[in-house]
């Protein structure tokens, strides 16, 4: 996953993307807007949160400006598609908590799962960044206020920074804008809840004594990460991520020297 320096900030949301009341999008614009978060999986995926807003409208063939008129600015994007990656990701720890019963074959599933779906590439930066105490619980790192980035920057999504930006309210009046953004809280609630569930297939991994001692909830999440390259070819995208994906699983295991 490739992720460039740049502020996570947070700006004005799309009409649907605040959790809150909306008005119901015509179908032509409905339409572009699946294209457009469609297109943003895709090239956020191959190229990582760096990636430029023309990029995306090309992949979804339509004008930047459809994009902007959706999403202000880049950052509400990537929030927008990071919030989703976060949300799948919890349901597959979730999914493997409730369909395994012995510990290893939970975390297995789950990092087999996720790897498979591609979720490493499109990971929160705050999840990757998260500091974990082998014998504590996994907690959100504490963000620090940054000013936001003009909508043309070419900034990404790397560093997990939030800040409340001067720059919407300066903004003319956007069609199809009526809400502000999830707020930091609720992209922190988001990314706990992700923490938490892995943590919980984490402890008893260890707890069965089939986990390293060493291993963290973030070693877990880059794990995924690591293991989902971007390659054009998706028959050996796929081969490359599951033997990759042995290689570390077998890494994560206990060494003879643990026991």
């Amino acid at each position: 996953m490739h992720l460039q320096g740049s502020h996570w900030s947070s700006a004005v949301a799309s009409a649907d993307g605040g959790g809150g009341r909306s008005t119901p999008l015509r179908v032509d614009a409905q339409r572009n807007l699946e294209h457009v978060l469609r297109a943003a999986r895709e090239v956020f995926g191959e190229l990582g949160y760096g990636a430029p807003m023309e990029d995306v409208a090309r992949r979804a063939r339509v004008g930047v400006g459809t994009v902007y008129r959706r999403f202000p600015s880049k950052d509400v994007l990537v929030r927008r598609i990071a919030q989703e990656e976060t949300a799948r990701l919890t349901d597959q720890a979730r999914a493997a908590l409730g369909q395994e019963n012995e510990p290893w074959s939970a975390l297995a599933r789950f990092l087999r799962t996720s790897v498979a779906s591609g979720a490493g590439r499109l990971l929160p930066p705050q999840v990757l960044r998260v500091g974990v105490d082998p014998e504590s619980e996994p907690r959100v790192p504490q963000q620090r206020h940054a000013a936001s980035e003009a909508p043309t920057g070419a900034g990404s999504a790397a560093a997990a920074t939030a800040a409340v930006p001067s720059q919407a309210a300066g903004q003319p009046e956007l069609r199809l804008v009526a809400q502000p953004a999830a707020s930091d809280e609720q992209d922190d609630a988001g990314v706990a809840t992700l923490l938490e569930v892995v943590g919980q297939l984490v402890a008893r991994a260890r707890e069965a004594k089939e986990l390293r001692e060493d291993v963290t909830v973030a070693d877990v999440l880059l794990v995924i990460a690591t293991a989902a390259p971007s390659l054009p070819d998706a028959a050996q995208q796929a081969a490359a991520s599951a033997r990759l994906l042995d290689i570390l699983l077998d890494g994560l295991r206990p060494r003879p020297s643990d026991h």
